[in-house]
């Protein structure tokens, strides 16, 4: 029922953002002398504020057509290499490197599938691209899957990280953002035990929930104080009608993003009241950039029902894999069968979402490694998001991961 009053919201203010994208227009246009008083000003910049609140925010485009090597400007195209119902692989090929000629390690960067798109990495894309032959998993909007292509839960997601793997071939590193840690480091015990090919020559896991027991946040006591059941009757709802996915049972991504605004309501009050007075002011620069991160924050994805209780269950409830007895269909994962894949985990010291520690604990869990085969960083002065993204992610946290890498390319 909530999903559909928000579908019908959505329809019915829809005349409402058209006549504010129409005011504003008008109220901007050059050819308006009106548009210079600080009366049409005000006016435009209220529109705006008022279109963006009821505004439908669709998947962006990573936007990344250029890359810099060696001081020569190289063009970059996206290409998606194999395709899953749930989500798939995309490459962002390097103009000369088609068949890996520049000989650059292989990156696999491993998005969360946590209510954004996978374009909310695109900072961390950007960082990577220089060095490295990037892949990234690009998840499929559950809204959009139908129902007959069947379900998609915890155990898929391992599935599909070792699909993407063997299409990359063995050798390749891999770079998990935030949620899918767990996933990524149960993939790489699995195929380590097994002593695959495919086991990749390092992991490096970034602000990830291994054990959420340790200094748990807002999210952890979320999940810690409410039954399956409670999450199972309150947040899971029907794709409606109007969706490819119609009748799927899932975890809608406006309910995650409604959420992550509450956690942090007065900060995000405070960005539209500078944009505001940005608008006021006519500093373009500060409201474009304001504009560039609410349409990526603002854009959602839903997640399949059983996916989503699951990593509540298994993760943030019953701390499986910390604890020793996460399975994959039916099979113990040990973290400790890893031997011979790099680890190294990243953490912020002001995040919210995956306390300090959560990620680190994954040392203790691969215990088997040497210490010349491990690495734990935590950035000062970084929230969640400041990890794979901004001026630090590119200046001190990229660089030591891509140092890493180099270390154990083999």
């Amino acid at each position: 029922m909530i999903y559909h009053l928000h579908e019908f919201h959505k329809l019915a203010l829809a005349p409402l953002r058209f006549a504010a994208e129409a005011n504003q227009a008008l109220l901007r246009h050059p050819m308006n002398l009106m548009s210079y008083t600080p009366a049409a000003r005000a006016i435009a910049a209220s529109l705006e504020l008022l279109e963006s609140s009821v505004r439908h925010y669709q998947k962006p485009a990573f936007g990344l057509d250029r890359t810099e090597i060696d001081g020569e400007i190289i063009a970059v195209h996206e290409e998606i290499v194999h395709r899953l119902p749930f989500g798939q692989l995309k490459r962002f090929v390097r103009a000369g490197d088609e068949t890996g000629a520049l000989g650059h390690p292989r990156l696999l960067i491993v998005a969360p599938l946590s209510g954004h798109f996978a374009t909310l990495l695109r900072d961390t894309v950007r960082a990577m691209l220089p060095d490295h032959d990037v892949y990234i998993t690009d998840w499929r909007d559950a809204a959009n899957v139908p129902l007959q292509e069947g379900s998609f839960d915890l155990d898929d997601y391992i599935d599909y990280l070792i699909e993407f793997l063997a299409h990359i071939g063995p050798g390749c590193h891999t770079l998990a953002v935030c949620q899918p840690s767990v996933p990524m480091l149960a993939a790489v015990s699995l195929l380590s035990a097994v002593d695959d090919a495919l086991t990749p020559r390092t992991m490096t896991l970034m602000g990830g929930p291994i054990d959420t027991r340790i200094n748990p946040t807002t999210p952890n006591e979320l999940a810690q104080n409410h039954s399956l059941e409670w999450f199972e009757q309150t947040v899971i709802q029907r794709v409606p009608a109007s969706n490819a996915g119609f009748m799927r049972p899932v975890y809608p991504g406006f309910v995650q993003l409604t959420g992550f605004m509450t956690m942090n309501l007065d900060r995000h009050v405070g960005a539209h009241m500078r944009l505001y007075h940005n608008l006021l002011r006519g500093d373009g620069d500060s409201a474009d950039q304001h504009r560039a991160f609410y349409d990526e924050y603002c854009a959602v994805m839903d997640l399949t029902a059983e996916y989503y209780l699951q990593t509540i269950e298994k993760v943030f409830q019953e701390h499986q894999l910390a604890v020793g007895t996460f399975r994959h269909r039916g099979k113990l994962v040990d973290p400790g069968a890893i031997t011979n894949c790099a680890l190294m985990t990243v953490e912020g010291s002001k995040d919210d979402i995956s306390g300090v520690g959560q990620t680190r604990a994954a040392q203790d869990l691969c215990h088997a490694l040497p210490d010349d085969m491990r690495e734990h960083w935590e950035q000062p002065d970084v929230g969640h998001y400041g990890v794979f993204n901004g001026h630090r992610w590119r200046q001190e946290i990229a660089p030591r991961i891509k140092a890493f890498i180099t270390r154990h390319a083999g």
